[in-house]
């Protein structure tokens, strides 16, 4: 999980490859249709899309010459589970600080 974990992050990490996955988020778009959305190059755009699928956030469709794209959501699901349980972990750990400090407080 870890390697795809850090895929996707990167993939996350860019303006643009966001503004393709909100697009998807309301359904399957051709790539010739999400690239009028940006004021870069077909290529440009290409690149971000391959990037979002080796993150596995995007799946690919062929449909005679056209090619479609979903958006894969569970790559999405694993880093807020990963975000999620690394909360909890600090929040726990800043919670017993918190009691640390404050039984230390009282001792004065």
């Amino acid at each position: 999980m870890a390697d795809h974990l850090g895929m996707t992050l990167f993939a996350l990490a860019d303006p643009t490859r966001r503004a393709i996955l909100h697009r998807l988020s309301s359904g399957e778009a051709r790539v010739t249709d999400l690239a009028e959305s940006f004021d870069i190059s077909l290529n440009s755009v290409s690149k971000h899309i391959r990037m979002l699928e080796r993150a596995r956030l995007v799946t690919r469709r062929r449909a005679g010459r056209e090619h479609r794209l979903s958006l894969n959501s569970a790559p999405l699901d694993e880093v807020a589970d990963w975000i999620g349980a690394q909360r909890a972990e600090w929040l726990g750990r800043l919670a017993a600080l918190d009691r640390l400090l404050t039984r230390k407080g009282r001792k004065r």
